[in-house]
């Protein structure tokens, strides 16, 4: 049992090379008032780490409409951040999505394997997504997919 959650984001910049960031939160199943998943906090947290880790640069956020993305404590914590400009995706819009064809390339890659535990699961899909923020080509490929045309300010 077990749950691992992931958050991430294809991050680009013209000039520079595309970039991969992304958290991981891995739950045991039977820890009472432990979440399932990501919650605001934990979203806020990510992207102040990947505001950190992109050299502290304003950040443009172009976010699905999941619940947790538009609910008013998220809205109030992006508030607060002046670096970001957050855009909201139409409804149910997986294909204009970058981060949608990360995952769909990580977990063909997990498709053949059986994890025992949680933990194992997690450092194998830490590792698969280690080897694809070396792979900057392939991370331009997920944003081509969607057909979005990236123009500087």
């Amino acid at each position: 049992g077990g749950r691992v959650s992931l958050a991430g984001a294809v991050c680009c910049r013209p000039g520079e090379r595309t970039r991969l960031v992304y958290r991981m939160l891995v739950r045991h199943p039977g820890r009472r008032g432990e979440k399932k998943g990501f919650q605001e906090p934990d979203l806020a947290a990510f992207l102040d780490a990947a505001h950190q880790e992109l050299e502290r640069r304003p950040i443009v956020l172009v976010w699905d409409n999941s619940t947790q993305h538009t609910d008013r404590a998220m809205r109030e914590m992006l508030a607060k951040r002046s670096w970001l400009t957050v855009f909201h995706l139409p409804p149910y819009a997986p294909d204009l999505n970058p981060a949608e064809g990360v995952w769909a390339s990580m977990k063909k890659t997990l498709a053949n394997l059986a994890a025992c535990t949680t933990d194992q699961l997690a450092a194998l899909a830490r590792t698969r997504l280690k080897r694809m923020q070396y792979q900057p080509r392939l991370l331009d490929g997920f944003i081509a997919e969607t057909g979005l045309i990236l123009v500087p300010p």
